[in-house]
């Protein structure tokens, strides 16, 4: 069995009066990648920027492999991880600078950080665009660029915010079928955040739903939405048992 790399408890977030997170208990294993779905305003991204520890909690606890975040560890615990984001949040440099940011700021030497570049250029299928900027890549491209710069860190944990929301369906199911290769070669934990729930199927087959700030239900795909995951299109099938089964 898997050991627990994240967990949270009693965990509570307000912005203001209004709460937004009211999770009781939520765990990761390791090595496992989880789908994190709801409507919008769920909190989704939330939940996910408090457990990636961008955001503090108002209440409650994140633990790292059994350690308790606290202001004297949370720096090196955040260093263990990586967020991709919706919009790739690119440095106006070349790709190669991109990629090699996080490394740079993280004290890595010049010959492996050059390795670690080269070597995630290369299985992303972006080395050709190295000495590209920023601003001349496409949507996919600098996508492409931001999964390199988060696997180049070598994270624990990887965090992906509905990383492909914005791309067109080639492009989107293109590199879900490369993220999903990547994920299970390198063996990174990892929480993917989606709207799109017929993403499910192409990275993973655990899923936790989200309602108005609170964990309603945890389970597989089959166990959620009553049909089997296969690589297709579920949209239809899936809304209509998430506004009745999923999400009562």
């Amino acid at each position: 069995m898997n050991d627990t790399i994240l967990e949270v408890h009693d965990l509570q977030f307000k912005r203001g009066n209004r709460e937004i997170l009211n999770i009781e208990r939520f765990s990761l294993q390791e090595g496992e990648t989880i789908a994190l779905i709801g409507p919008n305003g769920a909190g989704k991204s939330t939940f996910l920027q408090v457990m990636a520890l961008l955001l503090k909690p108002t209440r409650g606890t994140v633990a790292f492999r059994g350690v308790p975040v606290t202001s004297r560890n949370a720096l090196a615990i955040r260093r263990r991880m990586a967020v991709v984001f919706q919009e790739p949040l690119l440095l106006n440099t070349t790709v190669y600078d991109n990629v090699a940011t996080g490394l740079k700021l993280r004290g890595v030497p010049r010959e492996e950080i050059k390795k670690r570049v080269g070597r995630w250029l290369e299985l992303l299928d972006i080395a050709h665009l190295a000495g590209r900027r920023s601003h001349q890549l496409s949507g996919g491209e600098a996508q492409r660029v931001s999964l390199a710069r988060a696997f180049a860190l070598e994270p624990d944990v990887l965090f992906l915010d509905e990383p492909f929301s914005a791309l067109d369906f080639p492009t989107r199911l293109s590199l879900l079928n490369e993220l999903d290769r990547l994920l299970k070669e390198t063996g990174i934990t990892a929480v993917f955040v989606t709207h799109d729930f017929s993403e499910v199927p192409y990275l993973t087959d655990r899923v936790a739903v989200l309602k108005n700030g609170r964990l309603v239900k945890t389970g597989t795909f089959e166990e959620i939405f009553k049909v089997k995951p296969r690589r297709e299109n579920y949209i239809t099938s899936l809304y209509r048992v998430f506004e009745s089964d999923a999400a009562g």
